[in-house]
């Protein structure tokens, strides 16, 4: 079992989440020096690997690192280790979840904001699950523009309404699905 707690472990994929979603630099690095703040509170640092199916963030004990790189001869047991996974495609086997999730968060942007920017809360939910086997929440933002720029306007089908509120309801989405 990791040193790291689950709670702990969430909201450092969360702040990271944060930390690439927001746009303007000082946000990015307050995201950041609040995750690394935490994990510091379990003496663990934190980096983002990248690969060729996506970026992974990955978290590890301080007690491995020296000057600033992990040195294989402190390494005891891997498991202490955790990583996670920011982009690239999900688990296909739990697409049932990710549907699921996604649901909840169609539902909840038809109920505070209405039937135009659920419908198109719909259509994402269908290209995060159906693309990427993954919930709204973790869609990066490669993922969103994908979905604006290539299948919102080539597989929905939006009427004039949904085109011009396109920005605004991928926005509201995005955020119903971080508050569920």
């Amino acid at each position: 079992m990791p040193d790291l707690p689950a709670d702990t472990r969430d909201e450092a994929e969360r702040l990271t989440r944060l930390a690439r979603q927001a746009v303007d630099e000082g946000a990015v690095a307050t995201y950041r020096d609040q995750r690394a703040a935490l994990l510091d509170e379990h003496d663990y640092e934190a980096r983002i690997r990248e690969e060729d199916t996506g970026d992974v963030l990955v978290c590890y004990p301080s007690e491995w690192v020296e000057d600033g790189v992990i040195r294989p001869d402190r390494v005891e047991d891997t498991d202490r280790g955790v990583e996670i996974r920011l982009s690239g495609p999900g688990d296909p086997d739990e697409w049932n979840e990710v549907e699921e999730q996604n649901r909840a968060v169609v539902e909840a942007v038809r109920d505070e904001h209405g039937d135009a920017h659920a419908a198109t809360a719909r259509a994402l939910a269908d290209f995060m699950g159906n693309h990427y086997a993954k919930p709204i929440a973790e869609a990066t933002p490669a993922e969103l523009a994908e979905f604006r720029e290539e299948y919102f306007p080539r597989n929905v089908w939006p009427t004039e309404k949904q085109r011009a509120l396109l920005e605004d309801s991928v926005q509201l989405a995005v955020e119903e699905a971080e508050r569920l």
